[in-house]
């Protein structure tokens, strides 16, 4: 096949032949071209034919049926969108200047025609000669008609005329073995040498130097728009679909990269219906996981699509159970910006689209979920072909410029980008843009992804003879400034700025990076916050996370008051807390002041959930914007306490052996009951402006939240009115109130606004309440059942605390649903250490372990493992990894354990101090473990690495001996300040005799004198008879769980002995 050019009239076509194939004959002959009619008529056409018809009823005249008129009432003009007319001829003045502007070009592409021949001749060139004639020629173009050409069977050349050249207008040249051959405007077309004694030429070599302006133009745009087919290039240019786009007119080369990102079957059958609003009907689908993960360790993304605009948003998944809660705030997000509201949503089959949660959500939001039939992809064909063009189009993008997979959710990003700014069959005229914004995108700034470039480096960043810029990669477009996204490979970053200049033919060259090796797996950079952007103008930093949430995305809860103001539960809520800061009288309105600063405001909205996961109540909090207050002027001490966990289990464990309920108060909008001693002045809040006084502002009289000293006002107020009520506050722990009254006692733990009530007298913890709801507004939420994500189960004696939906919430955010369960939580045989294989995602690996750290608040059995797998926080590799999901999988076949607390005769406080020697083989340093009980479940327990290395098993275990010491002695003065003493001294039992004897005699010798002198201070605390060192067999060291990873057997029976069990 090659390309080939004429002056219609001015070719000599040759019909290549061979005449021993009769074959080829025929199908020569289906053309309608018959060779003993060619040097009399070459072939009827369209013109002679129509001469019989009679005068059209539309335009009234000859030569064409009515149903082929362009003046039908019934066609639609393409150019200017009016009936009655054909674009052919429209008279409209983009069309006027459209014909005006090609009108120089004409000549030029008449002289040149794409043909495809098949021949046994070896001669493909074109030989100067004259002849006449007519024929239709099929190109890569189309179909062409070339008039006056002459068919001589004998002849195997294909001639090109003098004469009908110059009668064209052309000029022919001979000179110096050279024939030139210019147009009109004396401009050279063709310039051929003598080839033996005659002149031929090769026209798709000429045609390519002739076009090659408009090919390198053509490829350009073909690249920066992401590889998009050039159809729809060239329709975008002519329809004027984008401000800023080129003149280009040339046939796309073929381009190697799309055959490598595009090859795919044949399409199925397209959809009938077609919405007629925005968000009428919203197409959404889930693509991954991707083998290697992005830049923020992304491994999935969902779309969601317009179906009347076809406008697409793309959001980055690290997780295939985030689906929901992205749905959620894209549902927010979308109508919040659009006005309208979304009718109906098209799915696959999915568990993340079928999944209860999902399901309830669009059945609250009135919201028609359509999903597919099983196994029928095509029946979402809208959101399956819009994944499929992003992949092909972020392979294109990484394939041109050779860059590494690890960056296919910034080639995805930008490829949605693009989508979103080029035309569509389905949305007639119009780009998605424009039909979801109303005005067209502009696209002269588009660049080719992934080139070089140079961005501007500041002044105020570098000295006189620093570079003025860097290099670095272009990964795609801001969406928070009016800037691009460059990456510079020497120094990790991700900067945005508007100052780069392109060099879009180059590539960096990650052959030398040695952090892109191009393997299948590439570790996510660890962006530096600060210098995520480097132009100043733009004033926020944010990581590649939030850019991508960004990308159309807001969060469930309303950023602000235009968000929430559709909403009517947040409305109330606001109404509500406006009403509680008035009630408590906590400002007044006044003056703005001259000397003094005054503080902005903010609403923040949260939803309160029940222990079932159901929303509870909405909140909104009216919150000053604290970061603007100085120190010394606007505040002086923040600090207020907060009760810990294990002072929280010991109360459920002193409840539960005395057979006391535990009552739960709420206290509302606590910190607005609190008093301050400073002056401080904020803005009226948005939307609540009170009419004719716009210039005032309030003056606070009680804190605020936001404010830096409003947490130490509220504990402050709180506090003295417990102690005003008769308590007396625990020495030990200031967050402990106790008041006896009469030979009855009541217990009252405050956390926050929180607070756990308990006691011996039924009537006193009543009268309590009602002295709380006299002095503030109150929530009586009755027996304790649900706190801080715990669940509590209450009965007669007995006390079960578990977290159950937090462990579901766990397996379900790691796609840990569905595994099998294991009967430990870590195997004996393994042994971890640093660098211990391929490295994973260190932030992955990180909100991992900080599940499971608050999931030991109920579960000690899982204690040592999280313990050890936290080591390797900076350090994580597959190993530590895949032992962090066997914890998981322990989890599973464990959902509902939980830490039961129940009466027993024995009140004395019991504690265990245990250690293993050398466990850890990267510093060699032990393990410590303890833990503390009243004769039933342990409430309190500790997993921690020696500080120093044990050069013996006596000095490990005297550590830990130590470290429990020290606890005991602090759990029996918060029991004396409950009064409830401890008049026996606390046993810590220890199952290491060199240990005990150490803590009871003053020896040294070789293996002691290197001791710590801490270490002796447990013979102190032995000699004043408070605590206790006794000696224990290692079967009963209940201790033992918490130093090292035991078999399933041991460790079932130290599980049941320690209190773990379901209710």
């Amino acid at each position: 096949m090659r390309e080939e050019g004429s002056v219609e009239g001015a070719l000599q076509a040759k019909l290549q032949v061979n005449h021993s194939d009769k074959d080829k004959k025929k199908k020569f002959q289906k053309k309608n071209f018959h060779p003993q009619d060619s040097f009399t008529n070459a072939s009827s056409t369209k013109g002679e034919r129509y001469k019989e018809f009679p005068p059209c009823k539309h335009c009234g005249k000859k030569g064409h049926p009515p149903f082929k008129c362009w003046k039908r009432p019934d066609v639609k003009c393409g150019k200017c969108n009016k009936m009655g007319h054909d674009e052919k001829i429209c008279r409209s003045e983009y069309y006027r200047k459209e014909n005006a502007q090609m009108a120089n070009e004409q000549e030029e592409e008449q002289l040149f025609v794409a043909s495809c021949f098949t021949s046994s001749s070896s001669s493909d060139c074109w030989l100067i000669d004259s002849g006449k004639g007519t024929i239709a020629i099929e190109s890569c173009r189309g179909t062409k008609l070339i008039s006056d050409v002459l068919f001589v069977p004998e002849i195997d050349q294909n001639l090109l005329s003098v004469r009908q050249l110059t009668s064209k207008g052309f000029k022919v040249i001979f000179e110096n073995e050279q024939c030139l051959i210019k147009d009109a405007n004396n401009v050279d077309v063709f310039r051929i040498k003598m080839k033996g004694k005659s002149y031929s030429f090769d026209p798709m070599e000429e045609e390519q130097a002739v076009y090659s302006a408009n090919t390198t133009t053509a490829e350009l745009w073909h690249k920066r728009m992401g590889h998009f087919h050039h159809a729809a290039l060239l329709n975008m240019q002519r329809k004027d679909l984008a401000i800023g786009f080129p003149h280009i007119e040339t046939e796309l080369p073929n381009c190697r990269s799309c055959q490598y990102g595009k090859q795919a079957r044949t399409p199925f059958q397209q959809a009938t219906w077609r919405a007629t609003s925005k968000l009428q009907l919203i197409h959404t689908d889930l693509c991954g996981p991707q083998r290697t993960p992005s830049l923020n360790g992304s491994r999935y993304y969902i779309i969601f699509i317009d179906d009347f605009t076809r406008m697409c948003w793309i959001y980055f998944l690290r997780f295939k159970s985030e689906v929901a809660s992205v749905f959620f705030k894209f549902k927010q997000w979308i109508e919040n910006q659009s006005g309208c509201k979304i009718q109906v949503l098209r799915s696959d089959n999915g568990k993340e689209y079928t999944s209860s949660e999902f399901n309830k959500f669009c059945e609250d939001s009135g919201i028609e979920h359509h999903l597919t039939a099983p196994y029928s992809p095509q029946q979402n064909g809208v959101s399956e072909r819009k994944n499929r063009t992003i992949m092909e189009m972020s392979r294109c993008m990484l394939h041109e410029k050779n860059l590494p997979k690890e960056y296919w959710a910034e080639a995805a990003n930008t490829s949605v980008f693009l989508l979103n700014r080029l035309p569509t069959k389905a949305v007639n005229g119009k780009t998605p843009y424009e039909a979801w914004y109303g005005y067209k995108p502009l696209i002269k700034n588009l660049k080719v992804f992934g080139c070089l470039c140079f961005t501007h480096v500041p002044q105020i960043k570098r000295d006189k003879l620093d570079k003025k810029a860097e290099a670095g990669v272009f990964i795609g477009y801001s969406l928070i400034s009016k800037a691009y996204r460059v990456f510079q490979p020497d120094t990790k970053k991700i900067i945005i700025s508007r100052d780069v200049s392109f060099m879009e033919n180059d590539e960096w060259s990650w052959n030398n990076e040695k952090d892109n090796s191009g393997a299948d797996y590439q570790q996510p950079i660890n962006l530096n916050q600060d210098e995520l952007v480097d132009d100043p103008a733009v004033r926020g930093t944010r990581s590649l996370a939030d850019i991508y949430q960004r990308c159309n995305v807001a969060i469930l809860e309303p950023d602000g008051y235009l968000q929430a103001e559709k909403d009517p539960h947040w409305m109330a809520a606001m109404q509500e807390e406006l009403s509680m800061i008035e009630k408590n009288q906590t400002c007044e309105l006044v003056e703005r002041p001259k000397n003094r600063k005054v503080i902005g405001v903010k609403w923040v909205f949260r939803k309160k959930e029940n222990a079932d996961g159901t929303i509870n109540k909405y909140k909104a909090r009216l919150v000053a914007k604290g970061y603007a207050q100085i120190f010394g002027v606007d505040y002086f001490d923040t600090f207020a306490p907060v009760a810990r966990q294990d002072t929280t289990r010991m109360l459920l464990a002193i409840a539960a052996q005395n057979k006391w309920k535990i009552h739960q108060l709420d206290v509302k909008s606590a910190f607005l009951n609190g008093f301050l001693e400073e002056e401080i002045y904020v803005d009226q809040p948005e939307a609540f402006v009170v009419k004719g006084q716009e210039h005032k502002v309030y003056r606070l009289k009680k804190a605020l939240y936001g404010l830096k000293q409003a947490p130490r006002a509220w504990y402050k107020r709180i506090d003295e009115y417990l102690l005003s009520l008769g308590f007396a506050k625990s020495l030990s722990k200031s967050t402990l109130y106790v008041k006896v009254e009469q030979n009855d006692l009541i217990v009252v733990s405050l956390y926050v606004d929180d607070l756990l009530v308990t006691g011996s007298s039924n009537e006193l913890v009543q009268k309590f309440k009602e002295n709380m709801e006299q002095e503030f507004e109150m929530a009586d939420l009755g027996e304790m059942s649900y706190f801080l994500g715990i669940e509590i189960k209450q009965r007669e004696g007995e006390i079960f605390m578990c977290q159950q939906k937090y462990a579901k919430e766990i397996l379900k955010k790691f796609k840990m649903e569905g595994c099998k369960s294991v009967s430990t939580p870590m195997c004996p045989k393994v042994k971890l250490f640093k660098d211990d294989g391929e490295k994973v995602n260190e932030s992955h690996y990180r909100s991992l372990i900080g599940c499971l750290m608050y999931l030991t608040a109920t579960r000690p059995d899982v204690l040592y493992a999280v313990n050890v797998l936290s080591i390797f926080l900076n350090c994580a590799t597959e190993t530590h990894f895949k032992a962090a999901k066997q914890v998981l999988r322990y989890i599973k076949g464990t959902l509902s354990f939980g830490i039961k607390f129940c009466s027993s005769q024995n009140f004395e406080l019991q504690g265990y101090a245990d250690s293993d020697w050398g466990g850890s083989l990267d510093d060699m340093k032990s393990t410590s473990g303890f833990c503390f009980c009243f004769g039933s479940g342990i409430f309190t327990w500790s997993s921690k690495k020696q500080e120093i290395v044990a050069q013996s098993t006596a000095e490990a275990e005297l550590i830990a001996a130590t470290a429990a010491v020290n606890h005991a002695l602090w759990l029996r003065k918060i029991l004396f300040d409950l009064n409830l003493e401890q008049k026996l001294s606390t046993e810590v039992k220890v199952d290491n005799q060199a240990a005990i004897s150490i803590s009871n005699n003053p020896v040294f010798h070789g293996k002691t004198k290197h001791f710590s002198i801490k270490l002796f201070f447990v013979r102190d605390v032995q000699k004043d008879g408070a605590v206790r060192l006794k000696y224990c067999r290692t079967e009963d060291q209940l201790a033992d769980i918490f130093t090292k990873p035991l078999a399933k057997g041991r460790f079932e029976e130290l599980r049941e002995r320690i209190g773990i069990c379901t209710y």
